[in-house]
């Protein structure tokens, strides 16, 4: 099974590579790990005044393929073949296993002042103070595991903000206007 290669737009305006892995991942057998629930994220920050947002940089391509399982993930383009060394995205796999990664990284630091979901990291704290100790320890877990971030994506020390679909501030937790506003002007079906 060897696949066509191809680009897709991002927002920032930059090129995704893409490969269709659907006959792939319909022969996969599913890793489990669950992703969490958002609710469990707005229990974690109650009483949080200060709040940062760490967007991870090129988040699968951080984990290798398991060594041997390199032709599974083969593609061509006009130049070549090739096989990943690391994960691609649409493996059906790939956000579990990459949710497990930075949940061991960040362990001894989630539900406790860090929500954790994909490549999105919230660090939420009672005060400034501790929040640039929370933001410190953080990143350097990140660094010393090999994980970057990508700092134009990252919000830092704010007392308000958005994060998956919802306004995080000291008080309230609300649907973000815009996302809601999508599902509202959302066109009704006519056939």
């Amino acid at each position: 099974l060897v696949l066509d290669f191809f680009f897709v737009g991002k927002k920032d305006g930059s090129l995704r590579p893409c490969i269709d892995y659907r006959e792939l991942n319909n022969i996969t057998v599913k890793n489990r790990y669950p992703l969490p629930l958002v609710n469990s994220a707005l229990d974690y920050i109650q009483g949080s005044q200060v709040f940062t947002k760490l967007d991870l940089r090129n988040a699968y391509h951080l984990v290798r393929i398991r060594e041997g399982d390199e032709w599974k993930i083969a593609f061509n383009t006009p130049n070549g073949h090739y096989e990943y060394l690391v994960m691609p995205f649409g493996l059906t796999n790939a956000p579990a296993v990459f949710q497990a990664l930075v949940n061991d990284v960040l362990r001894d630091m989630v539900g406790k002042f860090v929500f954790v979901y994909l490549d999105d990291v919230l660090v939420f704290s009672p005060d400034l103070d501790t929040h640039r100790k929370h933001v410190r320890a953080v990143v350097l877990r990140l660094l010393q595991n090999n994980l970057f971030i990508k700092a134009e994506k990252c919000e830092f020390h704010k007392d308000s903000m958005s994060f998956l679909g919802f306004i995080l501030s000291p008080n309230q937790i609300a649907m973000d206007p815009a996302k809601e506003a999508a599902v509202v002007d959302w066109p009704t079906p006519t056939d």
